[in-house]
Formats: structure tokens, C-alpha cells, sequence
């Protein structure tokens, strides 16, 4: 039989496509969202043609490209802003979708939010899960973190990649440092930024930048772990121009021209993979708490949002929900170990430069070709 009720645990962009993916598909949703607000906040997103689709599923892509960037290419430059070569970006989502869209992770998060209202699931914020019952049987127990409790068909974990019901549900696995931090920030949209660009070869590991509105790009800097105070997103911007120093071209520019009072987020970037199942029972983790990469690819939203699609149809089609849950992992495993293996192998090249037989762009290419057939 397929689900009548399900909890959503997190509402950022894997648990709102899941809560639209249900309930348009008649399913009772219920939310819970830690954060006592809930609407669009950070930087930029590189939303690749495969998430794309999965928007466009959830009846939200319309709105998402009224202020997105579409472009079909990427550009690879040396530090000095030189053109090394202009990649083509495979359609992953079909042709008839643009291969890549810049965005705000605002304007994708608010259009998903309203969706989600509007479709009638049930918003809890300052929430979530305290505790969960026995596995076993045809429904999941949950104690919410207000003392409430409540019964469902489903639970799903799509709380990130610090997951606390990766926990709950009994799944060691936990992130681990790649080795590289990043530097994010949201400037002023230069004439002529037509496309991601990448800057190799300079005193980091790379740089580079999006457009992701008609306005704003989205502009980072990889680089080596720093100091972990100063992680969050108010790290120095005096610290981002020294470690910035040395790149050139439209790169350079964006740098020097930020507004002193700009906000610049730093993080270390972290890993993880549940190779394994991600349920135990009738409750699961899936996106970033069950696999959550490198952004050397940038399909971290297009694996999250493709788990939350094809989890909707699995769980609402005519198999029963346990066999759903296992061919949903038949499916989803090998595509999320490909792209987070891929991921991990650019960023080893990153940190270890002159790695014999290192391509980046071949493996980018090779990789975004894989996903061209369909999740």
C-alpha cells in the first residue's frame, strides 16, 4: 500500500522537494524544521540540469529561471584570468532544460517554501526529532523535541550532512574533512559574466565565480584548512583579499571591488557517504545526510533533489514500502558513490598538485555525461 503519512525532517532543499514530491501525489506531509524562520538565506547554488528536472517535477522550476542564470558551458582560465579552454556542459536533465543554472540559494529556498505551504504540508519550525521508536512493523514512532509525538508511514531524515536522525536511526557513519575549506561570497554581477568560470594554477587550490541573477554572482576561493574559529559566515573579508592575492581577470575584479562590509563565508568542506542502506525500518536518510561531496562537481543539490523525486514515486507507487525503500537504494547508490568518488578524486588532485595522470576536465566531463541518463 503505498504511504498515506510521512515526516519530513528538515526543510531546506532535499526535505521541501520531498514534502512537494508527496503531497502532490495526495500524501499527508508533516515538516519540522529546526530553525525557528524558514525562508531563503546564503550564497549562491550551481544548479545542474539534472535538478533542474527534479524543479521542474515539483512545479517550482518556472519561478526558480525567472531569476536564475542559465548557461550551457564552462570556462577554465590560469590564475592571470587567460583562457585555458571553454568546456560544453552536458544537458543532464534532458534537452529540452539548460545544461546549468546560477542561482541564489534565497530565491531557490523561498520559491520551494511557498510551494510547499501552498500544497497544504503541515510547517512545524523550532522542531524536530527527539527520539524515535522501535524499528519494525508498518509504522514509525517519533517524539518531537517539544514532548509531542506523532505516527507515520514514513520518516525521512533530510536534515544535512550533520544529521541528527542519521543518528537516531543507528548509521555510524559521520563527515569527515577533505582537506580544503572554501570562501563564499555574493558580489555584484560584472557586464559580461556569462557562464561559471574556473581559475587554476594560482596560490590556492582554485577560484572562480557564477552568475546567479541578473544582478549578483556568486564568487569563491578554495583553499587549505585555516583555523577552524574561523568558520561561519562572518569570516574576515581581509582575510579572503590575502588569501585571494595572486588570481587576476574578472576574478581579481570581483575581489578588489567588494564592499567592506560584505558578508564572507567560511567552511571546511567535509564528506560523507552511507554505503550501506540508508533505512532501518520505516525511516531513512536521504541527500546530504546520507551522501554529501566536494563541490568540485557541483551536483550536491542535483543528487539530494533526485533522491527526493524518485523517492515520491517509489514510496507512492504499488510495490510495498519496504521493497520501494530497497529498490529506491538499488537505484540511488551506485549514482551517489560515482559522483562522490569523482568529487574526492578532484579534490585529492587539488591538494596534491602534478599528480601523474590528473585530468580535472576529463573526469567533470565524463561524469556529468554519466548523469545524462536519468536518475
Amino acid at each position: 500500500m503505498p504511504v498515506q503519512k510521512v515526516l519530513v525532517v528538515g526543510g531546506g532543499i532535499t526535505g521541501s522537494v520531498l514534502s512537494l514530491a508527496l503531497a502532490r501525489r495526495g500524501v499527508r506531509v508533516d515538516l519540522v524544521e529546526i530553525s525557528p524562520q524558514w525562508f531563503g538565506v546564503g550564497h549562491g547554488i550551481t544548479v545542474q540540469g539534472n535538478a533542474l528536472k527534479a524543479l521542474r517535477s515539483v512545479g517550482v522550476l518556472d519561478r526558480v529561471l525567472a531569476r536564475a542564470v542559465p548557461f550551457d558551458s564552462m570556462r577554465l582560465r590560469r590564475a592571470d584570468g587567460s583562457l585555458l579552454t571553454e568546456l560544453p556542459t552536458p544537458r543532464t536533465g534532458g534537452p529540452d532544460l539548460p545544461a546549468t543554472a546560477g542561482a541564489l540559494r534565497a530565491d531557490l529556498q523561498d520559491a520551494l517554501c511557498d510551494a510547499v505551504r501552498a500544497h497544504g504540508v503541515r510547517v512545524r519550525l523550532g522542531l524536530s526529532v527527539a527520539r524515535l521508536g522501535p524499528p519494525g512493523g508498518d509504522r514509525a514512532e517519533v517524539t518531537f523535541t517539544d514532548g509531542s509525538t506523532g505516527t507515520y508511514d514514513l520518516v525521512v531524515g533530510a536534515d544535512g550532512i550533520n544529521s541528527r536522525m542519521r543518528e537516531l536511526i543507528g548509521i555510524a557513519e559521520r563527515p569527515r574533512p577533505v582537506g580544503m575549506s572554501i570562501f563564499r561570497v555574493v558580489a555584484k554581477r560584472p557586464p559580461g559574466m556569462d557562464c561559471a568560470e574556473v581559475y587554476y594554477g594560482g596560490p590556492r587550490f582554485k577560484a572562480g565565480y557564477s552568475p546567479v541573477s541578473p544582478d549578483a554572482c556568486y564568487a569563491y576561493l578554495l583553499d587549505e584548512n585555516l583555523d577552524a574559529s574561523l568558520i561561519g559566515p562572518r569570516a574576515p573579508l581581509a582575510l579572503l583579499r590575502e588569501r585571494g592575492a595572486g588570481y587576476g581577470g574578472m576574478w581579481g575584479a570581483i575581489l578588489d571591488a567588494l564592499p567592506e562590509d560584505t558578508a564572507v563565508d567560511y567552511r571546511w568542506i567535509e564528506a560523507v557517504l552511507v554505503d550501506g542502506p540508508w533505512h532501518r525500518g520505516r525511516t531513512l536518510v536521504i541527500g546530504d545526510a546520507a551522501h554529501a561531496c566536494p563541490p568540485l562537481i557541483a551536483q550536491g543539490a542535483a543528487m539530494c533533489t533526485e533522491d527526493a523525486v524518485l523517492l515520491a514515486d517509489l514510496v507512492c507507487g504499488e510495490e510495498p514500502v519496504e521493497r520501494a525503500l530497497e529498490s529506491f537504494m538499488a537505484r540511488r547508490l551506485p549514482r551517489v558513490r560515482m559522483v562522490l568518488e569523482n568529487s574526492l578524486r578532484l579534490a585529492d588532485w587539488e591538494i596534491h598538485p602534478g599528480t601523474p595522470g590528473a585530468d580535472p576536465a576529463r573526469i567533470m566531463s565524463e561524469t556529468l555525461a554519466s548523469l545524462v541518463e536519468a536518475a
